[in-house]
């Protein structure tokens, strides 16, 4: 009964929340000198390693940058997840003689995104964040500090189930595609 009072489509658990110094590190544009740029690297790299809970990133460039690491890795998973579905049900839809034209290069990419995601991401700490962009958030956070009207806020999210997500798939998919190999050119 107690959700009959709240508005439609908002979720009960949208209430504003208080945050300490210890969840949220700002990066801030200020330069001092000559190598300010690095300066607001070496920051994002401390803020990345204390594993903050929001990291709000000020400078533009460092911004912009981060947030298309992120979305690099985030298109990485995706393509390795949706190739290997398809890879895989791909002979569920098809006539079995046109199967191995389209499940075996999807297989191929689960695989190599996958791989490419784990040499390449899995152990930088950035892989661990995600850009925020709802408003609502956005809100709880004490943005009204900044000098930039265009800051990126990084949230930190637990990328574990994700991580086993597309490597079981591509694993799955790698498997099928052995199988398939095998069965064209040694049977």
């Amino acid at each position: 009964m107690a959700a009959w009072g709240r508005r439609r489509g908002v979720p009960a658990n949208r209430e504003r929340i208080a945050l300490t110094s210890a969840e949220c590190y700002i990066v801030h544009e200020i330069y001092n000198g000559e190598n300010a740029q690095e300066q607001f690297e070496y920051k994002l790299e401390q803020a990345l390693e204390a594993q903050y809970k929001y990291i709000v990133i000020e400078p533009t460039r460092i911004g912009d940058e981060t947030a298309r690491w992120i979305t690099v890795g985030n298109c990485l998973h995706k393509t390795a997840v949706l190739a290997g579905i398809s890879c895989l049900l791909t002979p569920l839809a098809l006539p079995a003689e046109y199967t191995r034209y389209i499940s075996l290069p999807a297989g191929a990419l689960s695989l190599a995104c996958a791989a490419l995601y784990g040499i390449s991401w899995q152990f930088d700490p950035c892989c661990k964040y995600q850009v925020e962009y709802d408003t609502f958030k956005l809100s709880s956070l004490p943005l009204h500090t900044l000098t930039s009207s265009t800051p990126v806020v990084l949230v930190r999210k637990d990328d574990i189930h994700r991580k086993r997500l597309h490597n079981t798939v591509a694993l799955a998919a790698l498997v099928y595609c052995i199988k398939k190999i095998y069965e064209l050119y040694f049977v």
